[in-house]
């Protein structure tokens, strides 16, 4: 799983005049939220984190939040909402949730297919059905992406989650019976 540094610091003023002057001086507006204690609301370097959101959007990443003064040190989040400026396409705020790296969680992993089926070669279609599965393990242990070498596929053929390796340490969630590419 990729893993992100962002430094921030506590943010001590709120309300959308407030959030605003932040915005101007080139800060966002973001808030940690963890399960059963109080929320966080911190404010972090808006340039330093739109590149790190670019580098790992659409993908699962683990950010290591590290607070100027914070007692408890590191803070391991995920993203769990960005929004966006529709007019200027500057972010206005980001919501993360803070996990523990010790604790199985689920998520969804992209499926990658390598290569080209033997059967597409014959005159066959391949039709795929699933790009993606659910994995439950510790954050640090899932893999960022489940690669599949399709060429020994003829035509007929067919690839199911039972059919692809999962790492010793993680859950696979789905029907192990339910096809995810196929060679008709």
């Amino acid at each position: 799983m990729i893993q992100v540094n962002i430094p921030a610091a506590y943010r001590n003023v709120f309300g959308k005049g407030e959030s605003r002057r932040l915005r101007m001086n080139n800060f966002t507006p973001a808030v940690v939220y963890s399960g059963g204690s109080e929320a966080l609301a911190l404010q972090l370097d808006a340039v330093v984190l739109h590149k790190n959101l670019l580098h790992i959007h659409g993908q699962n990443a683990v950010i290591t939040l590290r607070i100027e003064g914070d007692q408890k040190g590191d803070r391991h989040v995920l993203v769990k909402e960005v929004q966006k400026s529709p007019v200027t396409d500057r972010l206005v705020h980001v919501d993360f949730h803070e996990i523990d790296l010790e604790k199985p969680i689920e998520f969804k992993v992209p499926l990658k297919y390598k290569g080209t089926a033997k059967g597409v070669d014959l005159g066959g279609e391949l039709m795929i059905a699933r790009n993606s599965l659910h994995l439950r393990g510790c954050p640090l242990d899932i893999p960022d992406f489940v690669e599949i070498d399709i060429t020994p596929l003829d035509r007929g053929d067919k690839f199911t989650f039972g059919d692809i390796p999962v790492p010793d340490k993680v859950d696979l969630l789905e029907n192990k019976k339910t096809v995810c590419i196929a060679v008709n």
